[in-house]
């Protein structure tokens, strides 16, 4: 059995049904994004394998164990943060994660050596003897992923870890993310950000009105769009003679002059070999400004998933 394993999980909130007949499974190791709109029933389903709520029926299992059953000894070897993270705010981090150490039942040594391994990991450790109430939103993230790693569990369950923070915010967990990944942690995290799930994660489950509409591997579904349109931004109208050379290029199935100063062009080659196509637009005597591809092969299977769904 994988790490964490879902089997047809169901959630009812009277007639609504937030997860429906859910099963997934997570490899040791890796790093799932669960990835869905809001009201999909990411936050759902992860409470149920917090077991912050308990399931309509289905099994949930972590490391085996059955945590819809056996919550205490299934969650033992969990670390997780749930929607936004609060602390007291007179406490400081080093006397939050003592205080947190203690109710886990770990001993003074391991608190204090674990403490100061974390607050490293997330660049607190010069915040650790500053009250918390004067933290921002990013650095409260920081410290209940901290919190969550403190007893060194082997899994790690995140609920939308980057949502309502700043830019800079969002790049110093996302780093924190990466080099637990690195460290071979379990991460499953769910998130309604393309971008983050395809930069960060191994593996994308992709869910709808609570159903599972797609789980396999960042890079495989990657593969899967080869078509990409290309916005071409020109300093100079282009000509008739330069539109039908575009036309020809290898892989271009399509060009469409938008408005005067910008063309689409639809290429369905390999988006690694982009570069060649630049160099035979230019060679066509375009004055091109700008070359930009619209949108994330993940963007684009995501909508046509979604949309299918409803």
């Amino acid at each position: 059995m994988e790490i964490i394993h879902v089997e047809s999980l169901t959630r009812d909130f009277g007639s609504f049904r937030a997860v429906d007949n859910l099963s997934l499974d997570v490899r040791n190791g890796t790093m799932v994004g669960f990835l869905g709109p809001n009201g999909a029933g990411k936050t759902t389903t992860i409470k149920i394998l917090t077991n912050l709520i308990s399931a309509t029926s289905g099994k949930a299992y972590l490391n085996g164990i059955d945590v819809t059953t056996r919550p205490k000894k299934a969650l033992a070897e969990v670390g997780s943060v749930v929607e936004t993270p609060e602390f007291y705010p007179y406490l400081t981090p080093i006397e939050t994660l003592t205080y947190l150490g203690r109710l886990r039942g770990m001993n003074s040594s391991d608190i204090n050596r674990r403490s100061s391994e974390l607050l490293a990991t997330v660049k607190l450790e010069d915040w650790k003897d500053k009250r918390i109430g004067k933290f921002s939103k990013g650095m409260k993230q920081r410290l209940a992923i901290a919190q969550a790693l403190l007893h060194e569990p082997e899994i790690l369950i995140l609920d939308e870890p980057t949502t309502g923070l700043d830019p800079r915010g969002m790049v110093e967990v996302r780093e924190i993310l990466k080099s637990l990944k690195e460290r071979g942690y379990t991460i499953f995290m769910s998130s309604h950000l393309l971008p983050e799930v395809q930069e960060i994660c191994d593996y994308v489950a992709m869910i709808d009105h609570g159903k599972l509409i797609l789980y396999d591997s960042v890079d495989k579904l990657a593969s899967m769009v080869k078509m990409n349109i290309i916005e071409v931004d020109l300093a100079e109208v282009p000509s008739e003679e330069s539109l039908n050379q575009i036309s020809k290029i290898k892989d271009v199935r399509n060009v469409q002059h938008v408005v005067p100063l910008r063309i689409d062009i639809e290429y369905i080659g390999d988006p690694n070999l982009r570069y060649s196509l630049l160099k035979e637009l230019l060679a066509t005597n375009l004055k091109v400004i700008s070359f930009t591809p619209q949108g994330l092969a993940l963007e684009n299977i995501y909508m046509q998933m979604i949309q299918d769904s409803r």
